[in-house]
């Protein structure tokens, strides 16, 4: 089934509709959410994309992230999302958003609008090996460290996306 974005402007109103990779392909605007879950003990959950995707595999990023569908508030999106790649659901909260503009491999860029949700889980996730290969715990400054020794091993947005976090949560 192919998937399709909502593209938009930058005050996220509504523009069309586009096939999600040929989205990609011309790097037009559009919605897009990503999760931070957070453990009691503050660590955030990050997983390992699985090999099969069609950019970035392998690559470390966010919880969760995607586009919410038409008709489909981010809420509703962000739901769905987690539980399909993640294989749980918790209570999220909306933080903020921006747009972003990243380049990836196979000459495709993310143009997003997204809108940034955290949430708190305490458990294993049941992860989706269509989507996930791997998760961990890890502690945000140990991540950031790790970021900027290695930041081959984790996804363009997600170099952005957690920047933006950490600006946020400091500010």
């Amino acid at each position: 089934m192919k998937e399709f974005v909502v593209l938009v402007d930058e005050n996220d109103n509504k523009l069309g509709l586009m096939e999600k990779q040929q989205a990609h392909v011309a790097g037009l605007l559009h919605r897009a959410f990503s999760v931070f879950v957070f453990n009691s003990k503050g660590e955030l959950m990050i997983q390992q994309r699985a090999a099969s995707k069609y950019h970035s595999p392998t690559l470390w990023t966010n919880t969760c992230c995607s586009h919410p569908r038409e008709n489909e508030t981010y809420i509703e999106g962000v739901h769905r999302r987690l539980e399909e790649e993640m294989g749980f659901d918790c209570e999220l909260e909306f933080k903020f958003s921006f747009i972003y503009k990243a380049h990836l491999d196979n000459n495709l860029t993310e143009h997003e609008l997204d809108h940034v949700f955290i949430g708190t889980y305490n458990n294993e996730p049941n992860l989706n090996p269509d989507e996930v290969m791997a998760y961990r715990w890890v502690e945000l400054d140990e991540l950031k460290k790790d970021i900027e020794k290695n930041p081959q091993l984790y996804t363009a947005w997600f170099k952005i996306i957690f920047e933006h976090y950490v600006s946020y949560i400091e500010a």
